[in-house]
Parts: C-alpha cells; sequence; structure tokens
C-alpha cells in the first residue's frame, strides 16, 4: 500500500513541478494547475470523444447556466483526471495516437491527469470483442508480444500517464486469438506482463491497471492475473449489465482489495437522467427495467443520487482510489436527427440543452484523508 501512495505522492509533485516550469517558460495564463485542495482521490471522466464533439462548436453551460467551456466546468466541479482510450491504428484520427497525445498535453496544461486505456486494436475492446490491430494479425506471438512492448514503451515515454490500462475489460483476454483466456491463457498473462514490463522500463510513476467489467468471476480473473507486475484493479460496473445489487458491489471491492492487497477503483460507471433521447440514434438504456428502482429513478436527483451512492461505497472500501464516469461528454452532438449520433445523451453529465447537471457536484466531495 504504502508503495502506491508513494507513487501517487510523486505524480503529483512530478505534475506540479512540470506544470510550474512550463508556465514560467511558456506564460500561459489560460493553464489551470491543481487546486490545494486536490488530494489523492481519482475523481475521473471518460471524455474520450470530446475532440471529436469539440468540431461540432457546441455550447455548454455550467450549474448557473452560463456559457463556459465543457473542460473548465468539469474543472471547477472537481474532476481532477481524464481516462482516454487510445487505438492503434482507428479508420480516423479519432481516439488515434496523435490525437490523444494532443489532447493530453492539453489536459495536462489544465491541470488534469492522465489516465490512458489502451484498447490494443483499431477499435473498441470489451468482453465481448478484442480483435488484434490490423498491423499485427498474423504475427508470430513473440513478434506480437514484441510489437506490444514497443508501442506500450513508446506511449508511456511520449505522454506519461498517471494511470495506464494494459487492456481494456480484458474479461476474456486480449488480442484475440492470441491473448484468448479461454485458449491460450498463457500467452494472455505473457501479454499483460509485456505490457507491464513495457511501462516499468520507462516510467517509475505510471500506476498500471488491469481491468475487469463486472463482478461476477471477478475474483477468479484477478487469481489468474495474480503473477502480473501491477498495481490497480478497475471495475465497471453498470447496473444494465452487472446487477443491481450496491451490496454486492461494495463487497466484491472489499474482497479483491483484501485478496490481493490492490489499490480499487470504479474504471466505468454511468446512469441516465431521462429515459427519454435527443436524437433518432439508439439509446443503450431507455427502459425502467434498466433502472434501480425506486431508489434511483431516471431524473437529475437519480442520476445524482446513484454516482453519490458510488462514490460513497469506493470511499468506504479500503484501498478504494477512485472512480470514472464514462461517456460524460456524450451530448447529442450531430443533432437532433441524426441515426448514428449518441446511443448515451440520456447519460452524459449535460442535459439535452448542454447545461451541467447536478450530478456533476458529485465530484467536488473528496475523499477525508486516512
Amino acid at each position: 500500500m504504502k508503495r502506491i501512495v508513494d507513487r501517487i505522492k510523486g505524480i503529483l509533485s512530478a505534475g506540479i513541478a512540470l506544470l510550474v516550469f512550463w508556465l514560467m517558460a511558456c506564460g500561459n495564463d489560460n493553464a489551470e494547475p491543481q487546486s490545494e485542495g486536490d488530494n489523492n482521490f481519482i475523481s475521473a471522466v471518460d471524455i474520450s470523444f470530446y475532440p471529436e464533439i469539440r468540431e461540432a462548436n457546441l455550447d455548454f453551460y455550467n450549474r448557473d447556466g452560463q456559457k463556459e467551456e465543457m473542460l473548465k466546468i468539469l474543472k471547477e466541479n472537481g474532476v481532477n483526471t481524464i481516462r482516454l482510450r487510445l487505438w492503434v491504428d482507428p479508420e480516423n484520427q479519432h481516439s488515434g495516437f496523435n490525437e490523444v497525445n494532443s489532447f493530453s498535453e492539453e489536459l495536462r496544461s489544465r491541470g488534469f491527469r492522465i489516465w490512458l486505456t489502451l484498447h490494443y486494436s483499431d477499435s473498441w475492446a470489451d468482453p465481448g470483442k478484442q480483435v488484434a490491430p490490423q498491423r499485427w494479425q498474423g504475427l508470430e506471438f513473440e513478434a506480437l508480444k514484441d510489437s506490444l512492448f514497443h508501442y506500450t514503451q513508446h506511449v508511456v515515454n511520449v505522454i506519461d500517464p498517471e494511470i495506464i490500462q494494459i487492456g481494456n475489460e480484458v474479461n476474456s483476454g486480449m488480442l484475440h486469438p492470441y491473448g484468448n483466456i479461454s485458449a491460450q491463457k498463457g500467452q494472455f498473462i505473457q501479454l499483460l506482463q509485456t505490457g507491464a514490463e513495457a511501462v516499468r522500463n520507462v516510467s517509475e510513476t505510471s500506476l498500471i491497471m488491469i481491468h475487469y467489467a463486472g463482478l461476477e468471476g471477478a475474483d477468479w480473473f484477478f487469481d489468474q492475473v495474480e503473477s502480473v507486475d501491477y498495481d490497480l484493479i478497475g471495475i465497471s460496473y453498470y447496473p444494465l449489465w452487472h446487477g443491481k445489487s450496491l451490496n454486492t458491489l461494495g463487497r466484491t471491492l472489499a474482497g479483491l482489495q483484501e485478496k490481493y492487497q490492490k489499490e480499487v477503483l470504479i474504471a466505468e460507471t454511468a446512469y441516465p437522467f431521462t429515459l427519454d433521447w435527443n436524437d433518432w440514434t439508439n439509446n443503450i438504456v431507455g427502459l425502467e427495467e434498466q433502472l434501480i428502482l425506486p431508489e434511483f429513478p431516471a431524473s437529475p436527483a437519480g442520476q445524482k443520487a446513484f454516482l453519490g451512492r458510488i462514490k460513497e461505497i469506493v470511499d468506504d472500501t479500503p484501498g478504494g482510489q477512485g472512480l470514472c464516469y464514462w461517456g460524460a461528454e456524450m451530448v447529442a452532438w450531430k443533432g437532433d436527427q441524426a441515426t448514428d449520433g449518441s446511443s448515451w445523451e440520456n447519460q452524459a453529465l449535460f442535459d439535452f440543452e448542454n447545461h451541467a447537471l447536478p450530478v456533476i457536484e458529485v465530484f467536488q466531495n473528496e475523499k477525508p484523508e486516512e
């Protein structure tokens, strides 16, 4: 545990020093350093779509109804970490290395910590889809490991994230068919370890996360990867897919921390503020049966209460290190007639007029010092 705390303190100290140096050298009046009240608790949002959304030139509004930049709204409400996905060779520039690197530089100049999710794919990777990037397909396994090592090392060397995931929701393994946990468990473990070694090779401060989606089977999964060198256990929790018992969530987090002696985080979660929609793209959540009722209705108050309870559960977990809200930025940015727009606009942190919702205030709550 001391190792994790020391690393986080090192991250903060190094980040502050670099920021001061950058401000002195560049004289950028727009930079927003971390406030003195920040502590080690990770209050994160995933806004991986934001570079694309920003191209639509939408206006956003803070809780007082004043027009304000989204990043500033997030910062002013206690968000201290931004989670970004990274794809190897995406069809367009979005979520590719150049965009993520540039956006990370901007975010760090604004005082945010960077949390990278390496999908090791050209598109979405999740429990049901772990496709190796096109450029690595057909390689011999040793050549694949070498490619993964040098790719990961390059990412960390250039972006230097505070947190880095080796894979995204790797319940079924990653880089299929090479690292399918059912058919090639040994190779999957080697791939995880290779990624971890690449991080350690170039960074003394980046914290390595292994990310699992859901609660069922989590204990078995982390038994399988126990030999890997990593720091953080990340868990996705969505009531739609992972059950509606928050008591089970609390017990699972506490059990994982106690058994494996790792810090634990909610790596992804979200909840709707309405069951309505703001474009013609089918939403992921749209039925009452997908909710936790009556405690958390699909309303602005229900959304805030849900995330507040998630925050309490993490706070109450020994070794609970933080949470990340996924899709915070995913308003209907392609317009209200789009059929290829947002499937998440009713779960964003902004309403259908792009006003910040009450849920954003949850990020202001800091974890008490122990």
